[in-house]
């Protein structure tokens, strides 16, 4: 039983579980206690076209993800979350791509799920943009920005491990500069530059603190001791093992 008030948000669904961005993700990630589902929407390789010829938004963490299968269109997989299970829960949209954010805003209003919904992005341009387009709307900061997993490859892992040293010591001054100037209600923050002085520059600002992608059960345990107030997990199954009254000390 996790932590009362801790968010619960669910990796592209249940991305350990069964293949994320999907409806069967989604369900999966409902059926292990999550309270939020997070999925990633981007535009495919034909910004350059009229808005009319586009083809829709899609449920993909990246273009190489939605050329390997057929991803879901944004509407479709918001239009599951209508029905049960999925209509219990929170929604998060990461904004993988800046430049279409109005399609995103107007298919929330369409289905009433701006109340339901946040948008999180590592585009500063599109959380400025989301603010104009629908101020209730919330909006979460990713942070940092990157496009690939630098820590997966041999020859990077060592000068990125450092980088992230010194990332996670100055992180905590730009939180207490850039979050009140941002207006947003959510910081989501990639797990290792995670510390007690980040979560009390976050909670100072009435700011959820929201930890990712974590799918070890020490880590969480450290992390929510160090302040967070949400986890995203690829195996929302772990959080069950949480125990309620905080981490052991």
């Amino acid at each position: 039983m996790p932590p009362e008030g801790l968010r619960l948000v669910g990796h592209k669904g249940a991305d350990l579980i069964a293949p994320g961005n999907t409806i069967e993700s989604f369900h999966a990630a409902v059926e292990v206690g999550v309270d939020t589902i997070e999925l990633d929407v981007l535009w495919l390789r034909d910004a350059h076209l009229p808005i009319e010829q586009r083809a829709e938004l899609v449920v993909a963490h990246d273009w190489h993800d939605a050329e390997r299968r057929t991803p879901l269109k944004l509407g479709e997989a918001l239009d599951a979350f209508l029905e049960p299970p999925l209509d219990q829960v929170e929604i998060d949209i990461d904004i993988k791509l800046p430049g279409r954010e109005e399609e995103i805003v107007a298919a929330l209003r369409e289905r009433d799920l701006v109340g339901r919904a946040m948008v999180s992005t590592m585009e500063l341009y599109s959380l400025a943009r989301v603010r104009e387009l629908e101020p209730d709307l919330r909006r979460g900061w990713t942070y940092p920005k990157v496009t690939k997993d630098w820590t997966s490859k041999r020859w990077a892992k060592a000068p990125m491990l450092a980088a992230l040293v010194a990332m996670r010591h100055r992180l905590p001054g730009l939180a207490a500069q850039e979050l009140p100037r941002l207006g947003v209600k959510a910081m989501w923050v990639y797990h290792p530059l995670v510390s007690p002085r980040l979560a009390r520059i976050a909670k100072i600002a009435q700011v959820e603190l929201i930890a990712w992608t974590v799918d070890d059960l020490p880590r969480m345990n450290k992390l929510v001791a160090a302040g967070v107030t949400g986890l995203v997990s690829n195996d929302p199954r772990l959080f069950a093992e949480l125990p309620a009254d905080g981490p052991k000390r």
